[in-house]
């Protein structure tokens, strides 16, 4: 709740306290007083959110601070069989076309390169430039020439769209800040039976990590159908696999989830 400077305590973005009088004109302006002090607050809070993602609705839960880029060493998630894991349920073969948003320093990049082999193709997004340019010294140390890398942005992932088999969202979409503009954006880079695969952990959004019911509800509201849940002990957390149904809808039209009541009816049957 926004706060006055200099008058600690006192709230200003709530609604106006009801007085004794009853009367018709008293009642109309308390009504116009909540309408102007929401709408007040409302941009508020829109102005410190990216421009281009205003039209789209508030993600109502905390945000994890973006982390160490390594989740833990690579010798540790080979060590587990990870990478393995997830593109196995993922179902990843050669030939195929996948990105993997927020790269990091490329773990999966380097293994789905691997496994698509050279008739398919890996896109390797992040937000963080510097990040970007060590995974980039890293694909030409290894001379992959299937793999591109694309700067992205908080609230889209910049894919050209229907282009992608698979995007992988692994250990990242807690730290999205626009969820609901950032999936928008994303599913029309999906080709005909494309899927969303997302690997994450069971805790709350501000300690990295997700509930699944939210993480559900988050999709259903852009129009996507929850296909496979799994949890597997090689991940640390669960597998959570989804593709676009119906019509995208329009950004005014999304609802948006609330972590502490999130969206029931979801999950696999």
């Amino acid at each position: 709740m926004w706060t006055e400077p200099g008058r600690s305590g006192r709230r200003l973005c709530q609604r106006p306290r009801k007085r004794l009088s009853r009367g018709p004109m008293m009642r109309f302006v308390i009504l116009a007083l909540t309408a102007l002090t929401l709408t007040a607050c409302q941009q508020a809070d829109d102005s410190e959110r990216p421009a281009t993602s205003r039209e789209f609705p508030r993600a109502y839960r905390p945000v994890s601070i973006q982390g160490e880029t390594a989740f833990s060493t690579e010798q540790q998630r080979d060590d587990r069989n990870e990478a393995t894991t997830v593109m196995d349920l993922a179902k990843i073969r050669p030939g195929m076309t996948v990105a993997d948003i927020g790269a990091g320093e490329g773990y999966y990049t380097i293994r789905l390169a691997e496994r698509v082999g050279s008739k398919g193709r890996v896109l390797a997004q992040d937000i963080d430039r510097s990040v970007l340019n060590r995974l980039g010294e890293r694909v030409q140390r290894e001379r992959l020439d299937n793999v591109s890398i694309k700067l992205g942005a908080e609230d889209d992932p910049g894919l050209p769209p229907n282009s992608f088999d698979r995007v992988f969202l692994v250990h990242m979409y807690h730290e999205v800040t626009e969820p609901y503009a950032f999936l928008w954006r994303l599913r029309p880079a999906l080709r005909d039976h494309g899927q969303v695969i997302v690997v994450d952990v069971d805790r709350p959004t501000d300690n990295h990590g997700i509930r699944p019911e939210l993480l559900f509800c988050e999709f259903k509201a852009v129009g996507f159908r929850l296909v496979e849940f799994v949890r597997k002990p090689e991940l640390q957390g669960y597998y959570a696999q989804f593709e676009a149904t119906g019509t995208r809808p329009e950004p005014k039209d999304i609802q948006p989830c609330s972590e502490r009541a999130p969206s029931k009816g979801n999950a696999p049957e």
